[in-house]
């Protein structure tokens, strides 16, 4: 995988985030930049802070400090927390993707699949019926959704089948930046190959950002090209991806690589 060098500025900015639920500090003062074509995983078990890090720089959590700037389009970095509601909405609708665990989170159910993905394009202002489905056909084409189902409901769908319609949806308006929430939990072990094949080759193919929250270091071995490891609300190790999972420094790290490795 690549990343964009000739980038001359973050595509996101995460200065000094901090989450607290009551007694629990979920994300502690954790800064870093992603750059246009990077992908960042960050891991750690269950309770560590990664899905509220996850939720608070995609904008769907508000953090109690910091802030993350966003490089738009055509005005530049922009305060996510600054933004009214409508242009983060048009945001998340457009330019952004949010891929959930549960596929049933990120999709209607009670309409098509060809509906599905059309919808993000009519948020982008596309009207003609027959150019929308066109594109959904293509997409569910590029998601290897025999597209015969165009029509078909989602509930007809595998849960596989339902995450590749969901990642169709999100990457239809071809969005600079996808969060992903543990893309590949749930599935058989040889549906995620599949799917992280598919994944790894779009990414590269739109020259995506992504940052994947994963409890899986395979997942992030085969995604990421940074990795972030978290622990009790903090980032404790950062890397390139393979450095941090080759040699990693922190005992927490290497009590998490050496579970993997234990027969």
């Amino acid at each position: 995988m690549s990343v964009d060098t000739q980038a001359d500025a973050p595509l996101l900015e995460v200065q000094g985030l901090s989450k607290r639920f009551g007694a629990i500090q979920a994300c502690r003062n954790i800064s870093f930049d992603l750059w246009p074509g990077e992908v960042i995983g960050i891991v750690g078990e269950s309770g560590s802070g990664k899905t509220t890090l996850l939720n608070c720089i995609s904008a769907r959590l508000a953090p109690d400090s910091g802030r993350v700037l966003y490089r738009t389009r055509h005005e530049g970095p922009a305060d996510l927390n600054g933004m009214s509601e409508p242009a983060r909405r048009m945001l998340m609708r457009t330019d952004w993707g949010f891929v959930h665990q549960d596929p049933r989170e990120g999709l209607r159910m009670r309409v098509s699949a060809g509906a599905n993905v059309g919808e993000r394009l009519m948020a982008l202002g596309a009207r003609h019926y027959g150019n929308i489905r066109a594109e959904a056909l293509d997409w569910l084409g590029m998601v290897e959704i025999d597209q015969t189902r165009v029509d078909d409901m989602p509930r007809t769908f595998s849960g596989g089948m339902l995450q590749r319609l969901q990642i169709a949806r999100n990457l239809v308006t071809r969005p600079r930046l996808v969060f992903m929430d543990e893309p590949t939990g749930g599935l058989d072990v040889s549906v995620q190959a599949r799917l992280l094949d598919l994944i790894r080759g779009l990414v590269a193919d739109l020259g995506l950002s992504a940052v994947v929250v994963t409890h899986d270091l395979a997942v992030a071995r085969m995604l990421s090209h940074r990795l972030m490891v978290m622990w009790r609300g903090s980032v404790v190790e950062t890397g390139l991806t393979d450095q941090v999972l080759d040699d990693p420094h922190h005992p927490y790290t290497q009590l998490l690589v050496s579970s993997v490795l234990q027969p």
